[in-house]
C-alpha cells in the first residue's frame, strides 16, 4: 500500500506545483500590466495625455500589434473599438466577444496611447512603447500561436530585413512570414482606396488569414 499511497501524494504535491507556478505566472503578468497601464513616459507629448491601451493574458493565443488608439479608442479605453476594429473583426471572422477575449486574443500597439493629430491624420505611434514593453510582455505569454503586423510601423519594427519593401509588396508576399506572423494593411477607412486598387487582397489574402484564426481559435 505504501507505493501506491506515495504516488498519489507526489501526483498531488507536483498538482500543486503547478497551480502555484501558474499563480505566480499569473499575478506576474497582472502586475506589468498594471505597470503599462500607469506609464507616462510621453505624456508631456501626448495632446490628451496618457492613457495606454492593452489587452493581454498569458494565455493569449494570437497577437496583434497595430498602430495606435485614435481618439474614440483613446476616449472608451477599448482597443480598436471604432470602424477599423468592425473591418478587423471581419477580416479574421470572430466574433466580439472572442476578440476581447484576452485568453485567445492579446492586443498589444506600437503605441499604447493616442499620439496627437498631425496634417493628414493621426502622428505615427509613439517611439518610445514597443522597445520598452514589447519583449517584457510577450515573454510573459506562454504560447503565442500568431502576430498580426497591421500596417507599414509595425511591419517595419518586426521585420527589419524586409524594411526596403512597400506594404503592398509585404502583403502579397504574406505567405512568405508565415507561421509566425501575418502581415496586413491597416483596416481604416482612409485605406479603402488601397482595397480598391488591390482588390486581390479579399481574394487571396483573407481566406488564408480566416483560416489560419480558425485553426488557432477552436
Amino acid at each position: 500500500m505504501v507505493g501506491p499511497i506515495r504516488e498519489t501524494w507526489l501526483a498531488i504535491f507536483f498538482q500543486l506545483c503547478h497551480i502555484s507556478i501558474e499563480y505566480f505566472l499569473l499575478l506576474k503578468m497582472r502586475k506589468l500590466l498594471a505597470e503599462v497601464s500607469n506609464c507616462k513616459i510621453c505624456e508631456p507629448q501626448l495632446a490628451l495625455g496618457a492613457r495606454p491601451v492593452v489587452s493581454l493574458h498569458k494565455k493569449s493565443k494570437i497577437i496583434i500589434i497595430g498602430q495606435a488608439p485614435g481618439t474614440r479608442v483613446h476616449a472608451s479605453g477599448i482597443p480598436w473599438d471604432d470602424k477599423s476594429g468592425e473591418k478587423l473583426r471581419a477580416w479574421m471572422d470572430i466574433s466580439k466577444e472572442v476578440f476581447y477575449d484576452p485568453k485567445q486574443i492579446g492586443i498589444v500597439p506600437m503605441g499604447f496611447c493616442y499620439p496627437g493629430k498631425g496634417k493628414s491624420g493621426d502622428l505615427p505611434p509613439r517611439k518610445e512603447c514597443a522597445p520598452k514593453w514589447h519583449d517584457l510582455l510577450f515573454i510573459g505569454v506562454e504560447d503565442i500561436k500568431l502576430i498580426l503586423l497591421i500596417g507599414t510601423y509595425a511591419q517595419k519594427y518586426y521585420l527589419k530585413d524586409d524594411r526596403e519593401k512597400n506594404l503592398t509588396e509585404r502583403v502579397r508576399q504574406f505567405e512568405n512570414y508565415l507561421p509566425k506572423y501575418f502581415v496586413l494593411p491597416h483596416p481604416s477607412p482612409r485605406n479603402n482606396i488601397w482595397m480598391k486598387k488591390n482588390d486581390w487582397f479579399n481574394e487571396a489574402v483573407i481566406p488564408v488569414l480566416q483560416s489560419t484564426v480558425k485553426e488557432i481559435i477552436h
